[in-house]
């Protein structure tokens, strides 16, 4: 029996390991489909996501809206084709930081406010973008093993 549910553990986790390519490519293709939809309806109602940031007080609000949106719909493109995906990481994580201190924070009291905060979490998972990169099946894993660069994929 003990060998029985040994053997059975092992090729379960071997299956899981051949697939582990999977989880960074979902969370990829629903996360940044999630920001491409966010940044289109913003660049779509521009003016309207224009007044948003007169009204929390954000300087040059027509600059800072364009920027914050555009990064949103070009970000949420580049992460679901995993091109440039470390890089674009740090632009989305400086937006959602923006978006922390400026807006959400003068609504949160605690720690467990902070760390419930939809923005800390978005941080958190670009984060581990910028760290891991893409996974196997992306642009950038496709470019790097075309320019002969080796990838722990």
């Amino acid at each position: 029996m003990r060998h029985y549910v040994a053997t059975t553990a092992s090729r379960l986790l071997g299956i899981l390991h051949a697939g582990r390519w999977l989880g960074p490519l979902v969370i990829r293709l629903v996360f940044g489909y999630f920001w491409l939809e966010t940044g289109i309806g913003k660049v779509q109602n521009l003016d309207g996501f224009t007044q948003r940031f007169i009204g929390w007080g954000i300087p040059h609000p027509a600059f800072n809206a364009a920027l914050s949106a555009w990064t949103e719909l070009l970000g949420g493109l580049l992460l679901m084709l995993g091109l440039f995906t470390r890089l674009v990481s740090i632009p989305m994580i400086i937006n959602m930081i923006v978006a922390l201190a400026l807006v959400v924070s003068t609504r949160l009291m605690g720690l467990d406010d902070y760390v419930e905060a939809d923005e800390v979490l978005y941080i958190t998972i670009f984060f581990w973008f910028l760290i891991a990169g893409p996974g196997k099946i992306s642009l950038d894993t496709l470019i790097a093993r075309w320019l002969g660069i080796r990838t722990r994929d």
